[in-house]
């Protein structure tokens, strides 16, 4: 299997991208997303359907994880908890850091199709009305 080298010029948009990203927590870090003068907006799609989309409740179980609050996380959006080690071991793949034990899982979620049945799949289980699936809804 054929490596990607990725152009040196990508490299240059990682410093921006690490400041935008240290940015964005910070101010998730310090403004809660549940409060009434939250400057983060609403789920559009949750507005427009009345149904929960994939990342509905991603903001506030982001402002938990910050805070440490995995229990409050989990409850605001099991998925995006879960998934969090599998997309650091994305970024250090596209990073150019590969051990080769890990090879099995990196090619399962480097398919396409692993991702276009688990993301419809998740949001399709999370708004049926029934246990155990509504404790897949934020609270």
């Amino acid at each position: 299997m054929s490596q990607v080298q990725l152009p040196r010029w990508t490299w240059f948009a990682a410093p921006p991208a690490l400041a935008a990203a240290s940015a964005a927590a910070w101010l998730l870090y310090r403004v809660d997303p549940s409060s009434a003068a939250s400057p983060f907006p609403p789920c559009a799609f949750r507005a427009l359907t009345g149904l929960y989309c994939v990342g509905c409740g991603g903001t506030r179980c982001a402002h938990a994880l910050l805070h440490g609050d995995v229990t409050t996380a989990l409850a605001m959006n099991p998925l995006l908890v879960i998934s969090q080690p599998f997309l650091l071991l994305m970024l250090l793949n596209i990073a150019g850091i590969r051990p080769r034990v890990l090879d099995p899982l990196m090619r399962v979620l480097a398919n396409p199709t692993f991702w276009l049945w688990l993301l419809p799949g998740y949001a399709l289980l999370r708004n049926l009305p029934w246990a155990p699936f509504t404790a897949l809804a934020p609270v």
